[in-house]
């Protein structure tokens, strides 16, 4: 499977990198430059160790937005609220017809000038159901990481931990990202429901930032109690148009 991770020069974007990249994926960093794309991909390929001998670890490439859109299965899209619609303008065309695409944006207001603690509201609602409207219609849209820390990703001696919500109506789709969660050892992840769950759990962003704040730490996550005896969602559970 290739990955591309549209915005992974960014801080949260190269954590996912470097966490996919060691799961074994094949990534490919997007960016507006090629060249700072290509200069992520050296610097987590030497965070991770990899090159000729690195056997069944992933590989990591860098490309611009739209090329590493084009040729992948699976495309993150981690760029700030400001910037995600001239995103997903930019990269629309050059989707496949199946790929999936994850959007992990949250609508913060440093967007508008405003603090990292404060949301605000999209007209339709969430920054992923705004993704919905500029994408084409048969893009299969999922919702999520808006609880993951950065800094927990990119650290990569030590696990991370948590629950990652995913939202969104197809539920092979979620099931497909889903698998990609799992393979990062310690980290869960859990059905949402519909894409319009995305005007809840995104708000979560700005939550952690406070807690972080108040706590003088950078690490704060999510993990939902009892879900040991869940199980996997049921089949008939299909989330709903939205």
């Amino acid at each position: 499977m290739t990955i591309a991770i549209i915005g992974g020069t960014g801080q949260e974007g190269f954590g996912f990198v470097l966490r996919l990249a060691q799961a074994g994926h094949q990534v490919v960093i997007g960016s507006r430059s090629e060249e700072r794309a290509a200069a992520s991909a050296q610097r987590a390929m030497e965070i991770l160790e990899l090159g000729s001998g690195a056997g069944s670890r992933g590989s990591i490439g860098g490309a611009l937005n739209d090329e590493a859109a084009a040729g992948a299965d699976v495309v993150f899209v981690i760029v700030p609220f400001a910037g995600q619609s001239d995103i997903y303008r930019s990269i629309r065309s050059a989707l496949r017809p199946e790929a999936i695409v994850c959007d992990t944006t949250t609508p913060l207001a440093t967007a508008v000038g405003g603090r990292a603690w404060q949301v605000v509201t999209p007209w339709e609602g969430s920054a992923a159901e705004q993704a919905k409207g500029l994408l084409p219609r048969q893009t299969r849209l999922v919702a999520g990481f808006h609880t993951m820390s950065s800094e927990a990703l990119q650290d990569i001696p030590h696990e991370v931990e948590g629950d990652v919500l995913l939202c969104g109506a197809d539920v092979e789709a979620k099931a497909a990202i889903g698998a990609l969660i799992e393979r990062i050892p310690s980290l869960r992840w859990v059905d949402a429901g519909p894409l319009s769950m995305a005007r809840i759990v995104e708000r979560m962003t700005a939550l952690l930032v406070s807690i972080n704040r108040v706590y003088g730490i950078r690490d704060a996550g999510i993990a939902v109690t009892g879900r040991e005896s869940w199980g996997p969602p049921p089949p008939r559970s299909k989330g709903g148009a939205l």
